[in-house]
């Protein structure tokens, strides 16, 4: 048993493993999580004891600490100093920056490191991404991340490499018995203390306390753990008692000169209620000077114990301290205040609890944390006060949208915008248009619909002679919503007039709007040079302004057309700058773009395994947020994947478990459905699905997927053998010839002619298949994309063998044997069987080997050493190696025994004269 720590040997012994694992350079990040008085931070203090320097970060038990409030403790105690955003206004888009410099400044540390963040259900988003990039890097770093929460807390973060998570339960009869003995209450029956605590340390520890202080009654347990912190609180000196109260009403962790104005006493009078209330086991000290409580369910425990009256003149006053206290520093602290004042507005000063909630609000979104910001403006418009601007009422709500959309609460955000709308009618045309633009497009109806409404409305208040750049940015979402509508009239003729209206403004925010939407109206290759040069106007317009949003979209917008036009490495290239721009972006929305072309181009690169974990992680991000989309851009990537690999268990629970997507992907999400049941084994589901697809005439592709959806058409097609639909996708997918199909940064499906010349194969179309297939293979080639390249290979040689033709036959085995390897190199499950198939049907053949070849083949079955084969042909050893090399790779064999196996057969009857080996003529 661990001294002072009865009960926790195993996971103590856990954590000290993986703490030597860091040492060594192999770190990771550890999860503990239990109940509250569990003892996991208890379990950290005594790891920390150790001879690995421990640095603690804590996070704020109540509302108004900054972002980053757990790293800013750690940083200070490494003695780093980081640039965070100013108090001054600045991008959101500038988390990423912030998130960068802590994580980089907590790596670059000299020297093994154990990081400790305490209650991390409780932490900022901020500080959360800071924890998520530091556990990506750990794996590589002398770095122990040990991060305790509640429980049910934050599981994306066991996504993290290597990760571990620590369950902690309460304590056993025998430990609990330990326990109290340890802290000096051996002689109570523990039994009993363990049945009324449940084995929880903390209610154990409070039993203790009142075993020793005589208020214990055997069988009759504190009914909480708040009751007996109350009763302890309760027998306290009076002065004492306020020191502690007010403390508690500042937070965890405080400063004796705060207290000190929250009393309005001198801070010299303060140091004998600090001492007896750390005798008194309610708080203990830290290095920074100040005092904490020992644990959150202690400052819950003594604020409850607080009368109404008195707590209410305690927040004033702690508001009071605050601002004369920090008045130099405000902005770091306004979250704080305006807690303070919330607290009180309902007994009045309600007015001045909003100016502080607003300035509150204001400062979180600057530094970046939009969901305090949400919660702030929420509270501000709840207070029933009047408010002293007319406007004040409508401009909170569109900030409040901004902020809800920022944060992911897309229902929360167009709730506000119509608010806002409503407030703004009739004479405020330019506050209806701030609403009618404060929540991007997105697929969902229901969304759309409002957000078209107000947008027609918006434009109509605006008028033919309104400001010309709000003007082009009402018409460039007129035109996003035309293209989620699929109405791709209304989706050019708007785009173009926005973008005309916006390049005379010199306004770059209505040129990145107009952009935009230009964008979804150059669907295709012909629309590729276009898309490509919009792009550049884009980076070159977030460069003028700083402003990583339109970054973020141009760099999509290049993979998608560099993926499009074979530049498959060029578009791998973009993916570093895009993950940049996505976090100085923030909030999972941009996350969520970053995860789906993660999945698009390590699909295309033939990494699968990869391409389904991002696949898998956007579709956590999104699918809360909005639905729709997460679902359409998930369900592409896994029938795409399922070409190569399979369908997944995921792929099939979705293909099952059906839910309607928008009108316009209904064919796409359907025919995608059959293929997922097709290539899991089910063709009669499958067959179902096709078939409500409709007939051909009733297909209907989004503009941007009419080339993977005609793919796909034709793939279901030939696997159930339907022939007329498979013409009609072959003559859809005709347009595409010379280009790689792709969609939209979501499903890559190699060159055309491999799903034409596949088709042409069905069909019995042998020469135009060997035609199309062969110019895949080129293509694939080129762009660097493995996994079609083995499938094109594969069906190549399947109608090379079918049209068996002179020489046919051999360029078969060539071709099937690299497929084969390529197959079996990626982990191409779909076709090993397949491939292995073909092969044998092929048999082993000459291989293409050329007389000189044959001979070595020959005299390598006689056993012979490539020295011995080069005494006996007269050539150099180095040459009969080369020789022996080139004869393995032509017959697709890995050793000399299988080379030996080979050529046995093959000699004369005489099985002594190599020449005799059946080959091609020399050239």
């Amino acid at each position: 048993m661990t001294a002072g720590l009865p009960g926790r040997d195993r996971e103590l012994a856990a954590l000290r493993a993986w703490l030597a694992a860091a040492v060594g350079g192999r770190g990771r990040l550890v999860l503990v999580r239990g109940e509250a008085g569990i003892g996991k931070t208890r379990l950290a203090q005594e790891l920390a004891r150790g001879d690995v320097r421990a640095v603690w970060g804590h996070c704020a038990d109540t509302d108004g600490a900054p972002p980053f409030w757990p790293w800013l403790q750690v940083l200070r105690t490494l003695g780093v100093e980081v640039a965070f955003p100013a108090a001054e206004p600045a991008s959101p888009q500038d988390r990423f920056h912030a998130v960068d410099a802590v994580a980089g400044a907590v790596v670059a540390r000299a020297g093994p490191l154990l990081v400790v963040l305490d209650d991390v259900h409780r932490a900022d988003e901020s500080s959360l991404l800071v924890l998520r990039r530091l556990a990506d890097q750990a794996p590589g770093a002398a770095l122990l991340l040990v991060a305790t929460l509640r429980d049910g807390g934050a599981p994306d973060l066991l996504r993290a490499p290597d990760a571990e998570l620590i369950e902690l339960g309460g304590l056993g009869p025998v430990d609990v018995a330990r326990q109290l003995d340890a802290l000096g209450a051996g002689g109570v029956d523990a039994a009993r203390v363990h049945e009324a605590t449940g084995g929880n340390p903390f209610f154990v520890r409070e039993v203790a306390r009142a075993v020793l202080d005589g208020t214990w009654t055997p069988g009759v347990a504190p009914r909480t753990v708040l009751d007996a912190v109350r009763a302890r609180v309760d027998r306290l000196a009076p002065g004492v008692r306020r020191f502690v109260q007010a403390g508690a009403v500042l937070g965890g962790r405080f400063a004796p000169a705060v207290v000190a104005g929250v009393l309005g006493v001198a801070v010299a009078e303060l140091p004998g209620p600090a001492d007896a209330a750390v005798a008194s086991g309610l708080l203990t000290r830290t290095g920074a000077g100040e005092l904490r409580f020992v644990h959150a369910l202690t400052r819950d425990a003594v604020r409850a114990s607080i009368p109404t009256a008195d707590l209410l003149e305690l927040h004033r006053a702690a508001a009071a301290a605050l601002e004369a206290h920090w008045a130099g520093e405000l902005d770091e602290h306004l979250d704080e205040l305006a807690r303070h004042h919330l607290v009180c507005a309902p007994y009045g000063g309600g007015g001045t609890a909003r100016e502080w909630a607003l300035r509150a609000a204001a400062s979180s979104v600057r530094r970046l944390a939009p969901e305090e910001a949400v919660r702030l403006y929420r509270a501000a418009l709840e207070l029933p006060d009047p408010w002293t601007d007319g406007d004040g009422p409508c401009r909170t709500r569109l900030d409040l949208a901004r902020a809800c959309a920022l944060a992911g609460d897309l229902d929360g955000a167009v709730a506000a915008a119509v608010g806002a709308a409503d407030l703004a009618r009739p004479d405020r045309p330019d506050l209806l248009a701030e609403a009618a633009l404060a929540v991007e497009p997105v697929p969902d109806p229901s969304i759309a619909a409002v957000l078209q409404r107000l947008g027609d409305e918006a434009l109509g208040a605006v008028g033919e002679h309104g400001d010309p750049a709000l003007r082009a940015r009402l018409l460039a979402r007129r035109s996003q919503l035309a293209f989620y509508a699929g109405d791709p009239e209304l989706t050019r003729s708007a785009a173009a007039a926005a973008v005309d209206l916006a390049r005379g403004t010199g306004d770059d925010a209505a040129l990145v709007a107009a952009l935009r939407a230009r964008h979804d109206a150059c669907p295709g290759p012909a629309g590729r040079p276009e898309r490509l040069a919009m792009a550049a106007e884009l980076l070159a317009a977030a460069g003028r302004t700083g402003d990583a949003g339109p970054a973020m979209w141009a760099r999509l917008w290049r993979i998608d057309a560099l993926v499009e036009d074979g530049e498959v490495t060029a578009a791998e290239d973009e993916l570093g700058p895009l993950a940049a721009d996505v976090e100085r972006v923030g909030g999972p929305a941009g996350r969520w773009h970053l995860d789906r072309v993660t999945a698009y181009v390590a699909q295309a690169r033939g990494r699968f395994a990869e391409a389904a974990q991002a696949a898998a992680r956007g579709y956590e991000r999104m699918r809360r947020i909005e639905p729709s989309s997460a679902t359409g851009v998930f369900l592409g990537t896994q029938w795409v994947l399922a070409r190569h690999v399979g369908t997944s268990p995921e792929g099939l629970a979705f293909a099952r478990a059906w839910v309607e997507p928008p009108p316009r992907f209904r064919t796409m999400g359907r025919v995608s459905r059959a293929y997922l049941l097709l290539q899991a084994g089910h063709a009669d589901e499958a067959d179902v699905q096709f078939r409500l697809a409709g007939p051909p005439e009733a297909w209907s592709w989004p503009v941007f997927f009419v080339a993977p959806g005609s793919a796909l058409a034709a793939l279901v097609a030939i696997g159930l053998d339907r022939r007329t639909e498979l013409d009609a996708a072959l003559a859809a997918l005709e347009a595409f010839r010379g280009e790689h199909v792709v969609g939209s940064g979501v499903s890559y499906c190699g060159p055309a002619e491999v799903t034409l010349g596949l088709g042409a194969l069905a069909r019995g179309r042998l020469d135009d298949a060997v035609r199309d297939l062969d110019v895949a293979m080129r293509a694939c080639d080129r762009a660097g994309v493995p996994g079609f390249l083995a499938e094109a290979g594969h069906h190549l040689a399947a109608a090379l063998a079918a049209r068996a033709r002179p020489g046919d036959r051999e360029g078969a085995r060539r071709v099937a044997a690299g497929s084969d390897r390529l197959v079996r190199a990626l982990g191409m499950t779909a076709l090993v069987g397949p491939s292995a198939d073909l092969l044998r049907r092929l048999g082993p053949g000459d291989g293409g080997l050329s007389a000189r070849e044959a001979e070595v083949a020959a005299l390598v079955a006689q056993g012979l050493s490539n020295r011995a084969i080069a005494a006996r042909l007269v050539i150099s050893e180095r040459t009969a190696g080369n020789h022996v090399a080139h004869i393995l790779t032509k017959l697709g064999f890995t050793s000399r025994s299988q080379v030996a196996a080979w050529a046995a057969p093959r000699m004369s009857s005489t099985g002594s004269d190599p020449t005799h080996v059946t080959a091609p003529p020399r050239s």
